[in-house]
């Protein structure tokens, strides 16, 4: 005899409340990152400050983490992004400023000759910033920025450099913010030539970047208030520098810190001086094949971009920072080109 309809429909029910009393579990955290000692340890950290029965637990609003971006967040190699943009700019510029032909480091940059512009060291790199950067308002610095950020393409990876970021670390910047860290950028580099691109790239805003400033002044143009940026440094966000930064523009020590080079040291410095549980990694450029290698913590020579001294590596081991291997502790280096 043909069993009544409701009870066929019984074990299917049954079935159906059998698998939602399963807890369903979210995706792995750092998918991009291998099995390493590196990944145990940023998941063993965040476990320890979030959870409120352990005696390092950490409340949210001092659950602070600073990153630095040049070699960090994304390449850093053949040059920095900001000294491309620097280049290019100079180049567009060329036609208002002839004696530019004959002064270097200008020279160098319109004859392509790098080495010479290498070896204009940090007082040519400043030129060239104070040069390109300059003149105008920030309105219209941002749009220059912007629009660069558009059409410029890695000279190896052809891909723009937005996309030249480290998907590892992308991650490891949502999965920070999903346990209620907030993320900063604390770089050297120009802190409005980041903020254009930072919150789609990063999912990091404007107000949480801090990094090299220049000088500027409120003026009132065809009764319009702008803001110009003058011929002057006013900050550098950088070494000893960092710090500093944190301090005046965060108002908290970190309890995560995240470098790649000497330029780096002393924000690791600063976080692990405070007081509970911290986390200070340093990312090591040791896969020439997907991206770079460099350095004499490499057995290379030092390089201008991303120094990252022996000495370096002896006090992070020294320090308990941990040391990220590209090569050995990412499954990849970035994420698939967009169509």
């Amino acid at each position: 005899m043909p069993q009544p309809l409701a009870s066929l429909r019984w074990p299917a029910c049954l079935l159906l409340l059998t698998f939602a009393a399963v807890p369903l579990h979210a995706a792995e955290p750092l998918a991009s990152w291998n099995d390493t000692a590196a990944k145990a340890a940023i998941i063993k950290f965040v476990e320890t400050v979030t959870d409120e029965d352990s005696a390092g637990y950490v409340p949210p609003e001092d659950r602070i983490a600073t990153f630095d971006n040049d070699g960090t967040l994304w390449t850093e190699h053949p040059m920095y992004t900001q000294l491309a943009f620097a280049l290019d700019r100079v180049r567009t510029l060329a036609p208002q400023h002839p004696e530019w032909k004959t002064q270097q480091p200008f020279k160098a940059v319109l004859e392509n000759d790098l080495k010479t512009l290498a070896a204009s060291g940090k007082k040519g790199l400043l030129e060239l910033i104070v040069a390109t950067h300059t003149g105008i308002t920030t309105e219209q610095f941002e749009a220059i920025v912007t629009d660069w950020f558009k059409t410029a393409r890695h000279p190896r990876f052809k891909r723009p450099y937005t996309e030249c970021t480290y998907l590892p670390m992308v991650e490891l910047l949502e999965y920070l913010r999903a346990n209620g860290f907030k993320t900063f950028i604390v770089s050297g580099g120009g802190i409005e030539f980041m903020r254009p691109m930072t919150m789609e790239v990063y999912g990091i805003p404007p107000e949480q970047v801090v990094g090299t400033t220049i000088e500027t002044k409120f003026e009132m143009q065809d009764g319009k208030p702008v803001l110009m940026r003058l011929p002057e440094i006013d900050f550098i966000d950088d070494k000893a520098g960092k710090p500093v930064g944190i301090n005046k523009f965060i108002g908290k020590r970190p309890i995560a810190a995240f470098g790649n080079s000497a330029g780096d040291r002393q924000m690791l410095q600063w976080t692990a001086a405070g007081t509970g549980p911290s986390l200070k990694m340093l990312v090591f450029h040791d896969d020439a094949e997907r991206e770079y290698a460099y350095g004499p913590a490499n057995g290379l020579p030092n390089s201008p971009f991303g120094t990252f001294p022996q000495d370096l590596m002896v006090e992070a081991k020294q320090s308990d920072w941990v040391v990220i291997s590209m090569k050995n502790d990412w499954k990849t280096i970035f994420a698939p080109e967009k169509d």
